[in-house]
């Protein structure tokens, strides 16, 4: 690797690592939920989340000033935008759950959280993988696997729905649960981007 593209990579590392912190943070946040402490949730959130806003302007930096760059630029700054978009994604749910004024948390929301965090633990083994993309054994295997989460993340969204639906005695609660678990969803999807824009970004340079 040339000693100057060893920052695309690392910065890569670091964001993956944001969003496994914010979506570690999420399970937290449900698991012990307290309706008081839902504007000090807010606050921790959005620290992770501003943090990986720094590290997005930092590869905008870097790729307005390089000369050469290991692959595309435009692939580099796709492949930022895309894994920015996680942790503004898995802020959003603790946005919701401000916004709506949730005084309980819904089970399955605590399983759609953990799912988060399983595919962004694949996001960070992918990071990993990615500076030796072209010699790398696993790169192509971890791309399914977080796809495969992303399926999963498919069919507990539908379950999820279809149990609101059910019994929907307090119209107001339906409509806040549909809303956040469409966050959940848009969640999966981001991590599911990004796995796509690695295997667009292998694609072009093997």
């Amino acid at each position: 690797m040339a000693k100057g593209d060893k920052f695309y990579f690392d910065n890569f590392t670091q964001c993956a690592q944001l969003t496994k912190k914010a979506a570690d943070y999420l399970v937290e946040c449900l698991e012990n939920y307290e309706p008081g402490r839902i504007e000090k949730m807010l606050e921790e959130m959005h620290e992770i989340e501003h943090n990986a806003d720094l590290k997005r302007h930092e590869m905008v930096d870097a790729l307005a000033k390089a000369f050469v760059t290991p692959v595309d630029r435009e692939d580099l700054d796709m492949l930022s935008h895309n894994l920015d978009n996680v942790t503004d994604k898995i802020e959003d749910v603790v946005q919701k759950l401000y916004i709506n004024n949730i005084s309980k948390i819904n089970p399955s929301a605590i399983v759609f959280a953990k799912q988060i965090v399983r595919a962004c633990e694949y996001l960070c083994e992918i990071m990993d993988e990615f500076a030796n993309f072209k010699k790398s054994k696993r790169i192509q295997t971890l791309i399914i696997k977080l796809n495969d989460i992303e399926d999963e993340c498919d069919k507990i969204y539908l379950s999820s729905m279809r149990e609101l639906m059910k019994d929907p005695k307090d119209v107001l609660v339906t409509i806040s649960w549909r809303e956040i678990f469409d966050c959940f969803e848009s969640c999966a999807d981001v991590c599911e981007n990004v796995s796509e824009s690695i295997g667009l970004v292998i694609m072009k340079n093997t």
